[in-house]
């Protein structure tokens, strides 16, 4: 049956010709060895061994081949472009421990891709993305270009609430003269000063550990990876799950701490820690965050504890920011919203040149001459500042970008954010109700009743149905209430109330049958269907949030919301497509885990707007990408032996399944 396929019979081929009997170390000359390697089989010369490296030598059908000399001058052939990669990986993990002469584990050559995978997310990419906001942490983050202002000086802005970094990172800025690091006290009323702040971009400080003997350290959390260096709103949720699942529990709550630091401080989980996020949250998931680690408190008394102040924070972020008016919409339900205007300052140079250049001709400016003008307040344009309101909200979305909400982001509520408000209700609900008899009191003496808060989801829930829910096309769509009507775009957020559990049984069926099959790709599960997306012209390009692509928090919360309703088989179906992709590409692309793919030709090789974050690296990846990460975790948990096993033979999933 495999050998049906030709990819398939090659898969299988290599996974036969792994020798049986080699030592389990071989001794080599680390640099000698690594440069012969790259010599021979690099011949793209990007220092990766990939199926790009077309040097095609005696095999028919293609395989590379390289010999492997032993410091005793024993000669031991490898084979494939795989096993070659790994080799180069394992080499380069020795060089870089500063070993001149060092043991390659045979058995790490011919691991098994999805075992390989997942070893090195479990062993070496969770650390690689692990930062802090503390003398040695900064060293770090510094490197980022990000960090470094017009002026030449690297800013890092602490709340004035935080009385302990205040007096912290002034010392180490003294202390550290050529850092140029500028230590800034934020104003009491941030929004009077946002010109200002963001003509200075900087990190925001974060949790702040105090120990015993005098010392202080940062909490930890981890960043997607690539050029996001910080700490971001709905990454972290992800992110978190793959934690726990590698066992990573403290690293896990570190993140939630974090959290709460910028909820107490800020007011808000930002979208990350930069100073140009102040006035922009993320899709909410701090209460499934905070429930994802009670699950591995045993005691009673600290389980409460925990969700006491998970809760205290939670409902502080759910007043102080989703239920602000700005966030509010005349139909009772609510829409994201960045209280900021005009250009974000976080976009790439000439990003919005397209929107720009239409005024500039306009006015007869050059657009960076408009642009600059325009950012200064010198310029109105009514119109422009309406397309960035809307472009800010789909930011705050996390979506950034797709067809589904550009240029018209303000105007709607969205059933991915609607779902997660749910969601958050319901927590509020739930844990008050089982873990506190129905009533909880806060230190300030507040008090918060469980059925208060069920009947905020009951309200929105009714609420959904009335203007979200299509019984005839069995699926929800966003709803412009400035049009007052739905928006019938059909994305992947169609499926976010099986994930919150607000849809009822029936409602799942339809979803399943109705639009599973639309959003379904070779690859996994795509932003929005071919349809909804719209034609691509020179003027209308690709966005990456929509058809072709696919992304991992869509992946994980469409398996739990299958899960959630029954569906086990096609959780795992799915499960085995997306994770088939991330591993195909592994395997023929030197180790690659990127932030997103095509699920539709199931490549990593996405050229829309920003690329792919987690594609270029040298010798080997130490990252990953932090979501992509996650979900190979956890799609690995959900699927059962036969499956895990098929993965790692690279059989495709239309070998598998029936559709």
């Amino acid at each position: 049956m495999f050998f049906k396929h030709r990819a398939v019979s090659f898969f299988v081929f290599c996974a036969l010709l792994i020798p049986q009997t080699l030592s389990s170390q071989l001794k080599v000359d680390v640099q000698t060895t690594l440069s012969r390697l790259l010599q021979d089989e690099d011949t793209d010369k990007d220092l990766r061994i990939t199926v790009n490296d077309n040097h095609i030598r005696g095999t028919e059908n293609g395989n590379k081949r390289f010999d492997l000399i032993s410091t005793d001058q024993r000669r031991y052939e490898i084979t494939g472009t795989y096993y070659l990669s790994n080799l180069l990986q394992e080499l380069q993990l020795l060089r870089e421990s500063g070993i001149e002469t060092g043991s390659i584990c045979i058995d790490r050559i011919y691991e098994q891709p999805a075992d390989r995978i997942s070893r090195n997310i479990r062993e070496i990419f969770w650390d690689s993305l692990t930062r802090r906001i503390d003398e040695t942490g900064l060293l770090a983050i510094s490197a980022d270009p990000k960090t470094t202002a017009q002026d030449g000086y690297r800013y890092l802005y602490i709340p004035p609430s935080d009385k302990l970094a205040i007096d912290y990172f002034k010392s180490i800025s003294k202390a550290n003269p050529q850092w140029n690091l500028q230590v800034i006290t934020l104003p009491n009323r941030i929004s009077s000063d946002l010109k200002t702040l963001n003509r200075r971009p900087g990190i925001l400080s974060l949790a702040l550990s105090e120990h015993n003997d005098g010392s202080v350290s940062g909490v930890p959390f981890v960043v997607p990876g690539g050029r996001f260096n910080e700490m971001y709103g709905w990454d972290s949720y992800f992110i978190l799950l793959g934690l726990l699942h590698d066992g990573q529990i403290q690293r896990a709550e570190s993140i939630i701490e974090n959290f709460i630091y910028e909820i107490t401080h800020y007011g808000a989980v930002l979208n990350a820690n930069r100073s140009y996020y102040l006035t922009r949250s993320q899709p909410p998931f701090f209460t499934s965050m905070g429930l994802a680690c009670a699950k591995y408190i045993t005691d009673d008394l600290e389980r409460r504890a925990w969700l006491q102040k998970i809760l205290e924070s939670a409902i502080k972020e759910y007043r102080n920011v989703w239920m602000n008016p700005l966030r509010c919409t005349p139909i009772g339900l609510n829409r994201y919203f960045d209280t900021g205007s005009g250009i974000p300052p976080e976009v790439e140079p000439g990003h919005y040149d397209p929107v720009l250049s239409v005024y500039a001709v306009k006015r007869g400016m050059n657009i960076k001459e408009f642009e600059n003008e325009y950012r200064e307040g010198r310029i109105e344009e009514p119109e422009l500042d309406r397309f960035f309101i809307h472009d800010r909200a789909m930011r705050e979305s996390g979506h950034d970008t797709s067809y589904r909400l550009l240029n018209r982001c303000a105007n709607l509520a969205t059933v991915d954010l609607n779902s997660l408000l749910y969601k958050i209700e319901t927590d509020i609900a739930d844990i008050i109700e089982k873990e506190f008899g129905g009533s909880l009191v806060f230190s300030d003496f507040s008090e918060e009743k469980s059925s208060s808060w069920f009947n905020k989801a009951d309200k929105r829930k009714a609420l959904m149905n009335k203007f979200l829910w299509d019984e005839e096309q069995g699926m929800f769509f966003d709803y412009d209430f400035i049009q007052k009507k739905k928006t019938y775009y059909i994305s992947a957020t169609t499926l976010y109330p099986l994930w919150a559990g607000l849809a009822t049984k029936e409602q799942a069926r339809l979803l399943i049958q109705k639009a599973l099959p639309l959003l379904e790709m070779p690859g996994g599960v795509a932003g929005s269907t071919e349809e909804s997306r719209g034609p691509i012209t020179p003027v209308r390009p690709l966005r990456q949030w929509d058809y072709p692509f696919g992304w991992a928090p869509h992946q994980m919360l469409v398996w739990q919301g299958l899960l959630n309703y029954g569906y086990g088989e096609a959780a795992q179906r799915l499960a085995y497509r997306w994770l088939f992709t991330i591993t195909l590409n592994a395997y023929q692309y030197n180790g690659t885990v990127p932030e997103k793919f095509d699920v539709v030709k199931r490549s990593h090789e996405v050229f829309a707007e920003y690329g792919n974050i987690g594609t270029k690296f040298s010798y080997i990846t130490k990252e990953g990408f932090g979501w992509t990460n996650a979900s190979y975790q956890i799609g690995l948990s959900i699927m059962n032996d036969t499956l895990r096993s098929s993965l790692n033979q690279l059989i495709p999933p239309e070998m598998i399944f029936n559709r």
